[in-house]
């Protein structure tokens, strides 16, 4: 059996702008304790732009299976799914297993347009239907795993059996313990003869669910608010067709990302994604939450997987798993973008974060001097103390240094900072003794460190009485956009930069790299304010 086949056609679906790519459905999980309240999420789920809802009847108080099913099957606005998922596969349901079968059974009668049913009991159920009145509901078995991902083999093995049962679709949810689990689900999904809904769950496999149509996938499934899910791991319905262009991945579009851990504050797929599409470029921008890098580049090898940005704590270890990295980054010792070369699939390592950082420092400092025709870096001179000497740390210290800047490292391990201060020619000291480091006034101030960044934004890495020193503070952390430090700097009259503006400059070259094309700058800013 193919898509085809099935009830719904590309005629029922939403369509956008130019149409669509892919014939993956959106699938609203539909929860709530009454009937009522469940009309009411089925016509916001319709208003979103799902494709098709999940009834999920485990959820519902003081259910009435004929009277209840009558109602939300007919006044449904979009083709659904009846579940009754039981406690013992991860629903709610802990009654008598016959009379969830019945309500099942009922559901097809009536009209539903699919029916859930669990491998466990997948026979039993075929073997009942047979002596009701059959409806015209096409069957969904399936198998959740809350524990792990199993092997390909193991999976493949899964689809067989649940093939076997006379399933219409096929679904299978297995749980991310890593984020190269999806690839495994990716490899069963590509190759699957059946209409297949094959999902990892949690935030580590976030991609199993956005690059479903590009694998194939029947349906992913999309919340209608955040943190409301039915399993882990779900996007909403705004992010899949918003931030993801959902129905414009294609099997051909290419896989770009943004590396770190953790991950899930970056406003970097609203940047790309948005800038993607103004320029008709066939991408997609994902975060990727990763563990190890060298796991996560042999794993998701494939020619369509062909650049990255990296973030914290993965810059160095990005420099590394580089087939070549540009001599300025080789001198910084930390990449922040990795391009995968078309001609020889090699992975070529950058460094842009100084560019970015530096660029937004001397902006700053020419407007609180008033000199802004004046040639030369305004950081020449300067004292630049940098706290930090992860990968950001050395992007700052280097271009400071190139700046012509008498460079301080401040780090939490006085070894490390050290070790980056003997590269640039400085002087290193603790974050601990920042509280009384003022040989000059008028310094400058730069924090790359995670220290005030989402949830712990009540943090900061210097005590204010210690900012009255300084002319200038920049923090690379743009999330959110005015940390505690920078707040208590204009507190002291210091002049701020926001993260947001090495973001967005880096962002620029990133962009180039990634697609070959001029950046839509104003776009990139515009889509960057409505996010920060």
């Amino acid at each position: 059996m193919v898509i085809s086949d099935l009830p719904l056609t590309t005629s029922d679906l939403h369509t956008t702008k130019g149409g669509r790519r892919n014939s993956t459905l959106i699938c609203a999980p539909i929860m709530a304790e009454s009937v009522d309240e469940m009309l009411v999420q089925m016509r916001k789920a319709n208003e979103a732009g799902a494709d098709i809802v999940e009834i999920r009847l485990d959820y519902l108080k003081n259910f009435i299976p004929r009277q209840d099913l009558e109602i939300l099957i007919k006044r449904s606005p979009l083709p659904a799914i009846v579940t009754y998922r039981p406690v013992w596969e991860g629903g709610q349901y802990d009654g008598n297993e016959s009379k969830r079968q019945d309500a099942l059974h009922l559901a097809s009668e009536i009209g539903a347009d699919y029916i859930d049913i669990e491998l466990k009991v997948a026979h039993e159920f075929y073997n009942s239907i047979q002596l009701k009145k059959p409806g015209k509901a096409k069957i969904i078995v399936s198998s959740h795993n809350y524990q792990n991902t199993p092997s390909v083999e193991e999976i493949a093995e899964l689809v067989a059996r649940i093939q076997a049962t006379g399933a219409d679709i096929v679904k299978i949810a297995t749980t991310a313990l890593d984020i190269t689990d999806s690839a495994r689900m990716f490899q069963v999904l590509v190759h699957s003869h059946v209409p297949m809904i094959g999902l990892v769950m949690g935030e580590k496999g976030l991609i199993s669910r956005i690059l479903s149509p590009k694998f194939g996938g029947f349906l992913t499934f999309g919340s209608l608010e955040p943190g409301v899910v039915s399993a882990p791991g779900q996007p909403t319905i705004k992010e899949l067709l918003d931030l993801y262009n959902f129905r414009e991945i294609a099997s051909d579009t290419k896989v770009h990302g943004v590396i770190g851990n953790p991950v899930s504050h970056s406003k970097s797929p609203h940047l790309y994604n948005a800038a993607f599409k103004s320029v008709g470029f066939d991408g997609i921008y994902l975060p990727l939450l990763v563990d190890s890098v060298e796991d996560f580049l042999t794993t998701y090898s494939s020619p369509d997987f062909v650049g990255y940005s990296y973030t914290t704590p993965h810059k160095e270890a990005g420099l590394n798993c580089s087939d070549e990295v540009d001599p300025i980054a080789k001198i910084i010792g930390a990449i922040n973008c990795m391009i995968k070369r078309p001609t020889d699939g090699k992975l070529i390592g950058y460094n842009f974060d100084y560019i970015g950082a530096i660029a937004a420092i001397e902006e700053g400092l020419r407007a609180l001097n008033r000199t802004a025709n004046i040639s030369g870096s305004p950081l020449a001179g300067k004292l630049l103390v940098v706290m930090g000497a992860g990968g950001a740390g050395k992007s700052l210290a280097y271009g400071g240094k190139e700046k012509g800047a008498r460079v301080v490292v401040a780090n939490r391990t006085l070894a490390k900072a050290k070790e980056l201060a003997s590269k640039v020619g400085g002087k290193a000291i603790t974050l601990a003794e920042l509280e009384n480091f003022h040989p000059e006034d008028g310094m400058v101030l730069v924090n790359t460190t995670s220290v005030g960044m989402k949830p712990r934004c009540h943090a900061t890495p210097i005590p204010k009485k210690a900012l009255k020193h300084y002319s200038l503070v920049f923090d690379a952390i743009y999330s959110p956009k005015e940390t505690r430090l920078l707040r208590e700097a204009q507190e002291s009259g210091v002049a701020v930069v926001y993260g947001t503006e090495m973001l967005i400059n880096q962002g620029f070259e990133q962009f180039e790299k990634f697609t070959g094309l001029p950046a839509p700058k104003q776009l990139m800013r515009d889509v960057l304010a409505r996010n920060t």
